[in-house]
């Protein structure tokens, strides 16, 4: 898939900053920017043109955390719904995490598997993380050898039976593994300990409702395990990407380990964070149900603030869903935990007024880097011509019936969005029913 296509007077959002340019993409990449391209009727074959004039030009969204479950579990979500959601909102390019999907991705073959699902079905790039857990050490190399881009483990359950938790020993292990393989752990960073506990003395206590499970939750949870990861990230040289970040004291931590050399980290938040509050959960339930749980509304303006500073590196979704049955429970704590948001991230931080250039930087070029996705992530000459042309001006209330995903539980329907998607460009073709994207690794 390649195609030639000028995409006329938008507002760019560049590296160095946003300005009117005409961006000419040439056999599927950006073969140059300019203040005004010469007219594409001067070629044999005249180039297709976009009018993105009153528009604002972002590179493609990738989406570096998203549960799309297949195979195994497409019922809950599958590659081509999860792919035209994400396409539908500007992405262009997703990594799917390692669990959900049966079997999970903890080897070769359930790699292969993956991938070839994603062949068939993906309509944008992709690129697979395998995972780390107790019952793999011995096989992420075979996954080094296919291209994951990362392994993910969790420091607490993760939910899935076939997907162990990570317990000290086997992550200082497996991280060491990974420093030698050249490769990032991610991490979902939960006390198990301390989460654990206050479950059970809430069962015991036979509380089964929402502020119980928030409760068994806490920001000092996250904050213990954020510095234990941070620990053993420096201990054996790995790189760190602390996933769904839910407080700005646990974003202080990964920043100080980073700006202090002692660890490579980084680390990413997400929509729901930054838009909801816990009186959102209480008010939706399992509906916007996550863990780490949704926080108060100071917590969401000082992560919002570390932001729009530049302190947190990516946003990825986490889009996890699951059919409405599994959300439907009388005990909170037993109703699937997951939020369905990848159609709506760039439109999220529209609405929360994020510079346009920190978009650019959160939502793809800080994700390519980190994850080193070639031709991704910025709009420069010879990246791929990727891209998602907005109209920021426009705002309209999220309808059920726009969502593309499977089961369009979105906590967002009903509010009021920033930002109507008009173009979505994968190598300079316009994504569609037909599209299918490609598998793309580390360089």
């Amino acid at each position: 898939m390649a195609a030639d296509v000028i995409v006329r007077g938008g507002l760019v959002v560049l590296p160095e900053g946003a300005a009117r340019r005409d961006i000419v993409i040439l056999d599927g990449k950006i073969a140059a920017i300019e203040e005004e391209a010469p007219p594409s009727g001067r070629r044999t074959t005249p180039f297709r043109e976009i009018d993105a004039r009153g528009l604002t030009v972002f590179p493609g969204v990738v989406d570096a955390h998203v549960h799309f479950n297949d195979p195994g579990r497409s019922d809950w979500e599958g590659i081509d719904t999860g792919s035209a959601a994400l396409a539908s909102g500007g992405g262009t390019c997703f990594i799917d995490m390692p669990l959900n999907s049966s079997p999970p991705t903890l080897d070769g073959p359930s790699f292969d598997a993956k991938r070839e699902r994603c062949e068939i079905a993906a309509r944008t790039d992709f690129a697979l993380y395998g995972g780390l857990t107790p019952k793999n050490l011995d096989r992420m190399d075979e996954l080094a050898e296919r291209g994951v881009a990362g392994f993910k483990a969790f420091m607490c359950p993760s939910g899935i039976a076939d997907f162990a938790w990570a317990d000290d020993e086997t992550l200082y292990r497996g991280m060491e593994i990974a420093a030698r393989l050249g490769l990032p752990v991610l991490l979902h960073a939960e006390s198990a300990a301390i989460t654990g506990a206050l479950t059970e003395r809430a069962r015991q206590a036979g509380r089964r409702d929402v502020r119980a499970f928030l409760e068994s939750r806490p920001v000092r949870a996250e904050l213990e395990a954020v510095g234990r990861a941070l620990l053993y990230a420096e201990e054996t040289r790995c790189r760190v990407h602390l996933v769904h970040l839910s407080s700005a004291r646990a974003v202080e931590l990964v920043r100080r380990a980073a700006a202090n050399g002692f660890a490579d980290a980084t680390c990413e938040t997400c929509p729901h964070y930054l838009l909801l509050t816990e009186r959102d959960m209480e008010r939706m339930s399992a509906r916007a149900k996550c863990a780490p749980p949704l926080r108060s509304e100071s917590e969401r303006t000082e992560l919002l603030a570390r932001l729009i500073s530049g302190d947190i590196d990516t946003v990825g979704s986490d889009h996890s869903p699951a059919p409405l049955e599994l959300k439907e429970h009388d005990d909170f704590f037993d109703a699937w935990g997951g939020i369905a948001g990848v159609q709506t991230t760039l439109r999220a931080l529209l609405t929360l007024d994020v510079p346009l250039e920190r978009i650019a930087q959160v939502t793809a070029t800080s994700p390519a880097r980190r994850f080193r996705l070639p031709g991704k992530g910025s709009i420069e000459v010879g990246n791929d011509g990727d891209l998602a042309v907005v109209d920021i001006n426009d705002s309209s209330e999220l309808t059920r019936e726009e969502l593309r995903d499977r089961h369009r539980l979105s906590p967002y329907v009903g509010r009021t969005l920033r930002g109507r998607i008009r173009h979505v460009l994968l190598r300079g073709e316009e994504i569609g029913e037909q599209t299918r994207g490609r598998l793309i690794t580390p360089r």
